[in-house]
C-alpha cells in the first residue's frame, strides 16, 4: 500500500460528561461489542494500509488495553504494524501534546521510518465505514497537495461543532472554517485528511517552530490559499460522538437493520478485540423484542429497543426501553429504565425507576449504585 495511516486519538470531550470521566472518547463503546477506535483502525486495515499510528493523550489506559493485541485488526506483521504513541518527556521536550500538529511533530520519526508516499490522518471518535484507497485514488486524480473528506449535513445538525467547506469547481476547496458561529455552507469536514507524507513532515515542522500547534487551525486553514486542497465527497453512514445525545444516537442506529447489517455482516467487517463469554441467556419470563444483546448477558425482564453490551444482568419483572446498558451492569428486580445510559458496572437496586428522554438520556457513572 501507498499509505500509512495516523489516527488522532488522544482528545477529550467535555460535553460527554461522566461517559469520557474515566476514558478517552475513542475508547468509548458502541453497538454492543465495539469501540470508537475500532472503526478506523479497521477501514485503514481493510484498505490494505498495514501501518498505523495511533496518537493517544487523555486518559489512555483503556486504548492502551484494548490495543495490547494488534493481531485484531490484523496489524501482528513482520513489516508495519500498529504503532500506539503519547507523550514522554526527553532532555529537550517537557510537553504534553499541546495540539494535533504537535502530536504528529513530537513523533515525526514515524514520518521518517516511512517509506509509504501518503498519509491518511483519521479522528478516533467517529462511527463509519470507508474505502481509503478509494479516497487516496481521488486525490492523485486531482493533483491536490490535500484531501478533506466532507458529508453534506443532514438537516437540524449543529453545524458549529465542525469544520466547514465552501467548493468551487470539481470539489477544489476554496475556504475552510473551522467551527464558525455563521456557517457558510451545510458541507461538514469529516476528519480524514490525505497528504504527502513530506510534505506533512515540512509543514508540522513549520508550524511548530513559529509556536503554532493545531493541524486544522493553523495548518489547513492557515495555508488554504497556498495549498492546493481538494474535497471528497463521502455518502456513507457517518457520525462522530461529539456529545451525550450523539452517542444516544448512535447506538439507537445499530438497531436499525441496514446499518447493523453494514458494519458486522457485509464485508469487508469492523473488528474488535473479542471477549470470550458464554451466549446470552434469555429465561422463562424474559421478553426482549428490537434489541442488541452482548453474551454473557442474563435476561429475566422485557427489554425493547436496547442495546445491551456483555454481562448484563436485567432482574425480574423489570422493564428496560430505548437504553444504553454497558458492560457488567446489573438492573435488579421491578425497575423501569427508560432512555437511560448505564456505563460500566452499574448496580440499580430493586425497585428503581429512571426515566430519561431521547433529547436528554439519564447516565448513571461507571460503578455506580443507584
Amino acid at each position: 500500500m501507498k499509505a500509512i495511516g495516523i489516527i488522532l486519538a488522544g482528545g477529550n470531550n467535555n460535553r460527554l460528561g461522566e461517559l469520557t470521566k474515566t476514558r478517552a472518547v475513542s475508547a468509548i463503546p458502541v453497538g454492543s461489542c465495539f469501540r470508537c477506535l475500532d472503526f478506523p483502525l479497521s477501514n485503514l486495515s481493510n484498505s490494505g494500509i498495514g501501518k498505523v499510528a495511533v496518537l493517544t493523550q487523555y486518559n489512555a489506559r483503556s486504548l492502551q488495553d484494548h490495543l495490547s493485541s494488534s493481531k485484531w485488526w490484523n496489524f501482528g506483521r513482520k513489516y508495519g504494524g500498529l504503532f500506539v504513541f503519547s507523550p514522554y518527556l526527553s532532555d529537550d521536550n517537557s510537553y504534553w501534546f499541546r495540539g494535533t500538529a504537535d502530536s504528529i511533530y513530537q513523533n515525526i520519526t514515524y514520518l521518517r521510518r516511512s517509506k509509504e508516499e501518503y498519509v491518511i490522518i483519521t479522528s478516533g471518535d467517529a462511527v463509519y465505514k470507508a474505502d481509503f484507497n478509494e479516497l487516496i485514488e481521488s486525490h492523485e486524480k486531482s493533483g491536490a497537495d490535500v484531501t478533506i473528506v466532507y458529508k453534506e449535513a443532514a438537516p437540524g445538525l449543529d453545524l458549529r461543532d465542525f469544520g466547514i467547506l465552501t467548493l468551487g469547481e470539481d470539489d477544489s476547496v476554496i475556504d475552510l472554517e473551522e467551527k464558525p458561529l455563521e456557517p457558510q455552507s451545510n458541507l461538514i469536514s469529516l476528519g480524514i485528511y490525505v497528504i504527502k507524507r513530506t510534505l506533512l513532515m515540512d509543514l508540522v515542522t513549520k508550524t511548530i517552530s513559529e509556536g503554532n500547534y493545531d493541524l486544522v487551525k493553523d495548518i489547513f486553514i492557515r495555508y488554504r490559499r497556498r495549498l492546493k486542497i481538494h474535497g471528497y465527497r463521502f455518502d456513507g453512514y457517518w457520525n462522530a460522538v461529539k456529545s451525550v445525545k450523539d452517542y444516544f444516537d448512535i447506538n439507537m442506529d445499530f438497531l436499525r437493520a441496514d446499518i447493523r447489517r453494514m458494519f458486522t455482516q457485509e464485508q469487508p467487517y469492523i473488528e474488535t478485540k473479542p471477549k470470550d463469554e458464554p451466549p446470552a441467556k434469555y429465561n422463562a419470563n424474559a421478553d426482549v423484542a428490537d434489541c442488541l444483546v452482548g453474551s454473557g448477558s442474563i435476561i429475566n425482564g422485557n427489554v425493547f429497543h436496547s442495546v445491551l453490551f456483555r454481562r448484563v444482568y436485567v432482574g425480574d419483572g423489570s422493564s428496560v426501553r430505548d437504553s444504553v446498558i454497558m458492560e457488567g451492569s446489573r438492573v435488579g428486580n421491578h425497575c423501569v429504565l427508560e432512555n437511560v445510559i448505564l456505563d460500566k458496572f452499574v448496580v440499580i437496586s430493586d425497585g428503581k425507576r429512571l426515566v430519561g428522554s431521547p433529547e436528554n438520556p439519564i447516565i448513571i457513572s461507571k460503578g455506580a449504585t443507584v
